[in-house]
């Protein structure tokens, strides 16, 4: 770093390549009678506050500025709070980068960083995946600031922290571990920060996804061990269970660790409802994951038997079809898998009239042919309804990985192949853990009260402690309550 300004200038200007990158602006003005330029990238900065900001500068009177005057010049001349220095050329460029305009002043060797940044946002809406039929209608977007605010609106106290680090050797990506301090395990706090500044990586270019895999590891285990969350609301409650926030930018959604099975079982919707009203829809949506898991490969495997009591005799097809079942059976699934995939790819103007080719005219078409059984299209409809009541589209998916190894378990060694892949099942279930913590717990290791709370939507007014799942500093969620909990 030089007091030259021109040097200065022409080692930024090699650096960003300038006059070769067509938005890099560099707006030559005078200040106090010196030579100064402004520097910022097209289409970051707010322009009504730089011309502010530009005015300020030109009352500036000769002689008003020198070196050891450039904080104190700032405090009083310039009509803006966010407002700081940097000693070197490279600190700079790097706040640059991320949107910031530089104010670099001939003879002052110090640089004034100017946080006059406009970021191009959506509006908050609501989740498509997160939908409640009451409660708040926004959702996190892809701005990191905005998402803290979000936070911050629900969650008004001082102790809420949201510290900020980089990812990304070129993309310098901004990360937020947010967490309330006197709640917040601070082992726990430091292991999430350790894991991210470990990042030696040029940059993560799908966000929050990519950062999930870095500090997390999960390479073969398909099972999710964090819950993504687009609701502000969701995020605030688990802030204040002690869990910890990752916020990406970029990315409009946060990721919540640590976490078991059991978060993905449960949706915000049970907690605007009454607590009867509230179980009951916890309870229906535990069935249908679990027959999403088990269903097709425990009819596959009744329909198979010979000897079936007479009660279940009405299992399985009387007329087989042209094509073996288990390979109906895999038919079916792959082709809802596509049908998925192709209504992700597929304009909102002819998703409907996709679904209805593939749900109604081929499937019927394939029934009359003699392609598939009609038992075979009814039970895989059943498992691909109780599929979409799973809360988590990561949980959902590795369940269906769960379900083809129990499904081939089943073809391949009859029942005690079907036993044996639900074996390996729950091992991998037992095994996987998320930041220490066990995927099962409260069930393994066994925790009575806990497991109570997971199996009932308790009312508000009695959950009176945090889970002892994240190690909370404060075990207390509500005053006047004896010392314990879950």
């Amino acid at each position: 770093m030089r007091k030259n300004l021109e040097e200065n200038l022409a080692q930024l200007e090699a650096e960003l390549g300038y006059e070769i990158t067509f938005d890099l602006v560099i707006r030559r003005l005078k200040v106090a009678h010196k030579q100064a330029a402004l520097v910022f990238f097209d289409g970051f900065v707010n322009d009504v506050a730089t011309i502010h900001i530009m005015r300020a500068l030109q009352t500036i009177p000769r002689m008003g500025i020198t070196q050891t005057a450039l904080e104190h010049l700032l405090q009083e001349y310039i009509p803006f709070f966010e407002v700081s220095t940097e000693g070197s050329l490279e600190a700079a460029i790097d706040e640059l980068l991320s949107g910031t305009m530089l104010l670099l002043i001939d003879g002052v060797m110090d640089i004034a960083v100017l946080d006059v940044r406009q970021y191009v946002t959506r509006g908050s809406e609501e989740p498509t995946l997160e939908k409640v039929t009451r409660g708040s209608r926004d959702g996190f977007v892809e701005t990191a600031l905005f998402n803290v605010n979000l936070i911050r609106r629900r969650v008004r106290d001082p102790n809420l922290r949201f510290e900020a680090l980089q990812v990304g050797r070129r993309s310098k990506t901004d990360v937020l571990v947010g967490y309330i301090k006197d709640i917040a395990d601070p082992s726990l706090v430091s292991e999430v920060k350790k894991r991210i500044e470990a990042i030696d990586r040029d940059a993560i270019p799908m966000g929050g996804k990519n950062l999930e895999e870095y500090i997390l590891g999960t390479v073969f285990n398909p099972l999710p061990v964090t819950r993504y969350t687009e609701r502000p609301d969701v995020a605030a409650a688990h802030l204040l269970e002690g869990h910890i926030t990752i916020i990406v930018d970029t990315t409009p959604f946060v990721l919540l660790v640590p976490v078991t099975v059991w978060h993905f079982t449960q949706h915000a919707e049970e907690y605007f409802q009454n607590p009867p009203v509230g179980t009951y829809l916890r309870w229906v949506r535990s069935l249908g994951i679990l027959g999403s898991l088990i269903l097709l490969p425990l009819w596959y495997q009744f329909a198979m038997s010979t000897n079936l009591p007479g009660w279940l005799a009405f299992i399985g097809p009387k007329d087989p079809g042209r094509l073996s079942l288990w390979f109906q059976l895999l038919l079916l699934e792959l082709g809802l898998d596509l049908i998925r995939m192709a209504l992700i790819h597929t304009p909102d103007a002819l998703a409907t009239s996709l679904g209805l080719v593939g749900a109604i005219i081929l499937g019927d078409l394939a029934v009359s042919v003699g392609l598939f059984t009609g038992e075979a299209i009814l039970y895989t409809a059943i498992v691909a309804i109780c599929s979409f009541a799973t809360p988590s589209i990561e949980f959902g998916n590795a369940i269906r990985l769960f379900r083809y190894l129990l499904f081939f378990g089943a073809v391949l060694g009859g029942w005690w192949g079907l036993g044996a892949a639900f074996i390996v099942t729950l091992i991998v279930f037992g095994l996987t853990k998320s930041f220490g913590i066990p995927y099962l717990w409260p069930l393994l290791p066994f925790d009575g009260p806990a497991l109570m709370r997971v199996i009932l939507r308790y009312p508000i007014p009695q959950v009176t402690v945090r889970p002892r799942l994240t190690k909370p500093q404060d075990m207390q969620a509500q005053k006047g309550t004896k010392k314990g909990g879950r």
